[in-house]
């Protein structure tokens, strides 16, 4: 991995989670009512926002995501903004016009398909977009995220099952980011397999595991994989080891978990950086201090911008004729 990847990714992890934390602090006032996202699992969904391919139509990817995809929506190259208009709900709110949760992402130009709140509901819908891209043909694909309790609904099996029709195998890449909770239930009390990738093998489809709070290991993963359902229009299920940092969402509290029980990818990168001598401490906490800054600088802009109005509570219901 070149340098200035590297570097890259540096930057987009410290935004990622200095703009999550804004978001947290937010969800403790009364400038937001509520907060889910992904502090922890950086590592992983930066990468896969710089490997994507984000535009309209089917030649270029599609992307059916949950609500822990911030990171990746930042390397797509999403305004931090945006994500604090929802937040704050802002009727300039580009994904639901300030009247969805935060995380609830849908960009049409870049081939979002809205995040919903019920659990696993983008594996039912994601085959029907690589179905389409298998009819076109060329390279789009489409990629959909869940977590590992989602994995405990039907609609995860009926995804796969829709990939691996005989004759309509699907550009489709599954990716389960494995926190090893569904809000207070432990994996360990949901499943009985050692891990969700090999359940794959039931459905005759390629499958792996990568450890989701290492950078170099993501990267080169996902670069892997998405060659694969790019070249092959075949899918893949890929599992992604990934930390928890501050809970599963503001319902349970949103408090920074001990140190010693998660791995935190952004300190784990930071280490690696510094000993390769490509960055210092003292680099770190500026970047990571003018962030937060930038941060609360823009949430104070987005305060003045304009809330929803009662007469727009019906617009985007229905698409236009």
């Amino acid at each position: 991995m070149k340098k200035d990847v590297k570097l890259k990714i540096f930057d987009l992890m410290v935004t990622a989670r200095c703009l999550e934390e804004r978001m947290i602090k937010m969800s403790k006032s009364a400038d937001g009512h509520f907060w889910l996202g992904g502090p922890g699992e950086e590592a992983f969904n930066v990468p896969l926002g710089m490997l994507s391919r984000p535009g309209r139509g089917v030649e270029y990817d599609y992307f059916h995501f949950h609500y822990r995809n911030a990171a990746t929506m930042l390397a797509m190259g999403m305004d931090p903004r945006d994500e604090l208009r929802q937040a704050n709900n802002r009727a300039t709110d580009p994904f639901s016009g300030g009247r969805n949760f935060v995380n609830h992402f849908a960009r049409v130009e870049w081939n979002v398909c809205p995040v919903t709140s019920t659990i696993q509901t983008q594996w039912l819908i994601a085959p029907g977009t690589a179905r389409a891209q298998k009819r076109h043909g060329g390279e789009g694909i489409t990629i959909v995220t869940c977590g590992d309790a989602g994995t405990a609904e039907g609609d995860f099996h009926i995804g796969l099952n829709w990939a691996t029709q005989p004759g309509w195998d699907l550009p489709l890449l599954f990716i389960v980011t494995n926190n090893r909770y569904g809000i207070s239930t432990s994996y360990d009390q949901v499943h009985g397999a050692g891990n969700i990738a090999e359940m794959a093998r039931g459905y005759g489809m390629e499958f792996g595991i990568v450890d989701g709070t290492d950078v170099e290991a993501s990267y080169s993963k996902l670069e892997e994989v998405m060659d694969f359902v790019r070249k092959e229009r075949r899918p893949y299920l890929l599992e992604a080891s990934v930390s928890r940092l501050y809970g599963h969402s503001s319902s349970s509290g949103a408090n920074r978990v001990p140190e010693d029980s998660e791995t935190d990818p952004l300190e784990e990168w930071v280490k690696k950086l510094i000993k390769a001598k490509l960055l210092t401490r003292k680099d770190y906490q500026a970047k990571y201090e003018a962030e937060t800054q930038r941060m609360n600088e823009y949430l104070k802009e987005v305060k003045q911008e304009p809330a929803p109005t009662p007469e727009s509570i019906y617009d985007h219901i229905y698409k236009d004729a």
